[in-house]
């Protein structure tokens, strides 16, 4: 054969390998069907939401269910998946917890915070888009955990007085490996780990047990997990307690005398009160019922004096971090939409039945009302005082990860996640700058070795809440491992 036929030949060949992988790939991005057995099609089909009440017309498809984490229990958690709004099979996977703990991410994370639906108010149920959804970056995935949770029940009452961090962790990873298996064209997908406050010990928690499983599992269910993101978290009693106070007195909440009394009086490492320090704390919380502690420039809901997140205070939790503090009626307040009446609409909606039956929830006619928060979680087993050695190992194991901070937060402020990153005595390798969104500073970042720490300009507890349009851009750049731009556009 000549050197004409050869090249000839040759250019035929690339043609045709470049035409199968565009054809691959165009068929990756239109649909996964294909690839999926009659039961895992029949699964999916059972679990696919076709339309909620009052929700406006999308293109992307969305699933909720149960999924079994204990057989012989009875035990079931609940979850809601939006699939990326373009391109899902290109996109990642992000798993969102809220903490509480007993709080659920539905709740606030779906319906008030970075889901694609929240809910109005009105007679009837109306839902509005969120333009600034996360699902336009992801495939989203909330889940109602642990068990008691939202829909997420056990038919062995037992269980819920023996939850734990442990316990939660081991249902969570549960979860995931049978969810994967009900939806197996996702297990290719790269896969992260985001929520907020309590879920300070989730997710670090779960991303270690998913490590470990990993390196010791079956490769069926490997889940390729590379990194995770948590906002406002509870990562160090000490820190966190002692950042309270500062950054409440440097934000002119208490006065001198209030705070001298508290640095005289209380030591944030001992588990132990004072009579001088309960004092102290007591007129402390107080202040933080005239505002909301998790905004503090947020209004607060004042259309229902006597609606559920008016006045209402949960149960204390002695066992749960952080130790001293939680012992005080103002620690258990529950955070509220802004719209500051939002959470009382997400509860109405919720707890419509046509809804429910919409959603594949409460299927088995639980006892009780849907709920943010379930007030019937009053003991926790394990909750360590630090999460540091835990996110020591997960660095060292090369995940990505950001913390990130709205800095109007007096529930776990800026000051007190500053003060724990400084415990982790971590290399600086990007000094501290400020962040754009368009040309406004949205936050100020700095780099460390093996972590990033980012604050949000303006937002409260829930930054998706509260600064939507930063905390989209947020994680698109921690999902696509990109610096948040540090400059305004030219």
């Amino acid at each position: 054969m000549n050197s004409f036929m050869i090249s000839i030949w040759y250019s035929l060949l690339v043609v045709v390998a470049l035409c199968s992988m565009v054809c691959s790939a165009s068929n990756k991005t239109r649909s996964w069907d294909g690839v999926l057995s009659p039961k895992i099609k029949a699964e999916q089909r059972a679990d696919h939401v076709v339309r909620l009440p009052g929700q406006p017309k999308v293109s992307f498809k969305q699933y909720a269910g149960y999924v079994t984490v204990n057989e012989s229990h009875g035990k079931a958690l609940f979850y809601w998946l939006f699939e990326a709004a373009d391109k899902p099979a290109n996109k990642p996977l992000l798993l969102w917890l809220n903490g509480g703990p007993g709080c659920s991410s539905i709740g606030y994370g779906e319906a008030e915070e970075l889901g694609p639906f929240f809910p109005e108010k009105g007679s009837k149920p109306k839902l509005k888009l969120n333009k600034y959804s996360w699902n336009r970056a992801t495939n989203l995935l909330f889940l109602e955990s642990p068990v008691g949770v939202g829909f997420s029940y056990s038919n062995t009452s037992n269980d819920i007085n023996e939850l734990g961090d442990t316990i939660a962790a081991k249902d969570a990873y549960t979860f995931l490996v049978n969810w994967f298996r009900r939806f197996p064209q996702f297990k290719s997908h790269d896969f992260y780990l985001s929520g907020e406050s309590y879920a300070g010990h989730y997710v670090p928690q779960l991303a270690e047990k998913i490590l470990e499983a990993n390196a010791i599992g079956s490769k069926d269910d490997h889940i390729k997990l590379k990194g995770f993101m948590i906002g406002n978290a509870l990562l160090d009693d000490e820190t966190d307690q002692r950042g309270m106070v500062d950054y409440a007195w440097d934000h002119a909440i208490i006065s001198d005398r209030l705070y001298n009394n508290l640095k005289r009086n209380c030591n944030f490492s001992n588990q132990n009160l004072s009579n001088h320090c309960n004092t102290a704390l007591t007129e402390y919380f107080n202040q933080y019922q005239l505002i909301d502690i998790y905004s503090l420039y947020s209004p607060i809901c004042v259309e229902n004096q006597t609606g559920t997140h008016k006045n209402r205070q949960p149960p204390v939790i002695d066992a749960i971090s952080p130790r001293l503090f939680s012992r005080f009626p103002g620690w258990g307040r529950k955070p509220a939409g802004y719209d500051p009446c939002l959470s009382d609409y997400t509860d109405t909606y919720m707890n419509r039945q046509d809804v429910q039956a919409a959603l594949h929830a409460n299927l088995t006619k639980l006892p009780y009302p849907w709920t943010h928060c379930n007030d019937n979680i009053t003991s926790w087993s394990d909750s360590p005082p630090s999460m540091l050695p835990t996110i020591r190992k997960l660095i060292a194991k090369g995940l990505r990860i950001w913390i990130f901070s709205g800095d109007t937060d007096g529930r776990i402020p800026v000051t007190s996640t500053r003060y724990t990153l400084r415990k982790l005595g971590l290399e600086t390798v990007k000094e501290w700058k400020a962040w754009y969104t368009s040309a406004q500073v949205g936050g100020w970042t700095i780099e460390y070795k093996g972590l990033t720490f980012v604050t949000v300009r303006g937002a409260g507890h829930q930054v998706a809440t509260t600064k939507p349009r930063q905390a989209l851009q947020l994680v698109k750049h921690f999902l696509s491992g990109k610096h948040l731009p540090s400059s305004p556009p030219s």
